[in-house]
């Protein structure tokens, strides 16, 4: 493991020119990977799934 010592727009240049070296299969999976990891990141604000949901209910009519 290397530490380096670098102000913040260094340190994202640095990330997307490595990015940008992957092939477009390699982009596609570290994507992937990156979503699957953040969807273990704690949050605070948990959405409930029901909560703000509203149906709308069209009744059929009879002839």
């Amino acid at each position: 493991m290397e530490v380096r010592f670098q102000t913040k727009e260094e340190s994202n240049k640095q990330q997307q020119e490595d990015f940008l070296k992957l092939s477009k299969v390699e982009r596609v999976y570290s994507f992937w990977r990156l979503m699957e990891r953040m969807s273990h990141f704690p949050v605070k604000n948990k959405i409930e799934s029901k909560k703000d949901n509203f149906w709308i209910v069209i009744p059929e009519r009879k002839k």
